[in-house]
């Protein structure tokens, strides 16, 4: 039987977002298939008709090992949302007279919530029509917000930065014998997990961070201060990590007035702008020199320091969507069970995308401590396996020689 594939990318950009789909390239080879397409810019891109063979591009073991251990995206991405089934059905006409006409068998989507959206969506026309092709969605976000899997692909070297960040901080703000607080923000709309992982900065002997604040429980202004209050009588240097999603009892974001606030293409607010929230309330309380740090996309597509946990989970994660493809499985997304934490073992299983997209996984209220201002031992345990090991990247006039994407310049699509 003839196979044939496409591939596509979406949402925000990670350190192993490729691991994965070089993990597909690599099984797709191995199986036969005749084609392995990739769509440009996701399924936006498909829709225009950009598209390219990776087949012929990934003819050797070596070219898919640099896609593998090169960050963000590839195949370029999108923030398309497919319409409803019945309010427009000729869209999705229109993509399935592309997958017939080029015999696809199989498509691969990798991404978050949204893009398992867009899974659930074709798999269920594809039901509807009567179509035998394959649709599997493969997670992806460095905010671990997908639910139903242990844990998301490009968290764990997230976290890895988000961590070493946080220790470097502490080194920084240690030379100086004056009070001073530094507060971090990381990326977190409606979930913590990235956040929580600053902890991870205390592993080989720092004190770093002394107060972490997670949109999963209300921000109190007056009890943050008494928190810093109680801190100042230990040191006089405090380092906060904070979520960009924390909000107060009535559930309002502290950035939600800024005037600088702006939206996604799906309506989620674009936070910028918390911790320069907090740096000003700590100044007006405490009068001492007071910085804020975000973190930003710096943390999505720090391959220099990705755990190589994250990326061989990620391939592999790859490999495993093609072999359930094979074997007839489809509207399903490829899930992480974890089985133990010492010596830590995860297994690769299928979830109805249905039961996940346009959910959240949200980090447990018993793994916050209750005084709401540090994580407990239980999500220390959680998150130490994820950021283990180092990956080899190749290094040409002093920075890192990564995979070339010209094929993605000049292709402006329309949101």
């Amino acid at each position: 039987m003839s196979r044939n594939c496409f591939i596509g990318q979406s949402g925000g950009p990670t350190v192993a977002i490729n691991a994965s789909l070089a993990g597909i390239v690599a099984r797709c080879k191995e199986e036969g298939y005749d084609h392995i397409y990739g769509m440009i810019n996701g399924i936006k891109g498909l829709l225009e008709d950009h598209y390219i063979d990776l087949g012929e591009i990934f003819d050797s073991s070596d070219k898919i090992t640099q896609l593998k251990n090169s960050p963000a995206m590839y195949l370029g991405s999108c923030r398309f949302k497919l319409p409803n089934i019945i309010l427009a059905p000729g869209t999705y006409e229109k993509l399935f007279k592309k997958f017939n006409a080029m015999d696809i068998t199989d498509v691969f989507y990798i991404g978050g919530n949204d893009s398992m959206d867009t899974v659930a969506k074709l798999s269920t026309y594809a039901k509807a029509i009567n179509s035998p092709i394959r649709f599997i969605g493969i997670p992806k976000t460095i905010d671990n917000d997908l639910m139903g899997t242990d844990h998301t692909p490009g968290f764990g070297s997230a976290a890895k930065y988000v961590a070493s960040s946080m220790l470097e901080v502490f080194y920084d703000s240690a030379i100086y014998k004056l009070n001073a607080v530094t507060i971090v923000e990381i990326m977190g709309r409606n979930a913590g997990w990235l956040t929580a992982a600053s902890a991870l900065a205390r592993e080989n002997g720092a004190t770093v961070p002394d107060l972490i604040y997670l949109p999963e429980v209300p921000f109190d202004t007056d009890k943050f201060l008494a928190d810093i209050h109680e801190k100042f009588k230990e040191k006089s240097s405090i380092i906060i990590a904070v979520s960009e999603g924390i909000r107060n009892k009535e559930g309002n974001f502290l950035d939600q007035d800024s005037k600088y606030t702006k939206r996604d293409a799906f309506g989620h607010v674009l936070h910028s702008g918390t911790g320069k929230v907090l740096e000003s309330i700590v100044y007006k309380e405490f009068h001492c020199k007071v910085r804020s740090i975000e973190l930003n996309v710096l943390q999505r597509c720090a391959m220099h320091i990705a755990s190589s946990t994250d990326i061989e989970e990620s391939f592999q994660i790859g490999e495993f969507a093609v072999k359930q493809a094979i074997s007839g499985e489809t509207g399903v997304m490829i899930v992480v069970k974890r089985l133990s934490d010492t010596p830590y073992q995860i297994q690769c299983e299928t979830l109805d995308v249905t039961k996940v997209a346009n959910l959240e996984h949200k980090i447990p209220v018993e793994w916050i401590n209750k005084d709401h201002n540090d994580i407990t031992p239980a999500l220390h345990d959680y998150l130490y396996p994820l950021i283990q090991g180092e990956v080899h990247v190749n290094y040409a006039n002093g920075i890192p020689q990564y995979i070339d994407i010209s094929h993605l310049r000049n292709k402006m699509i329309k949101e």
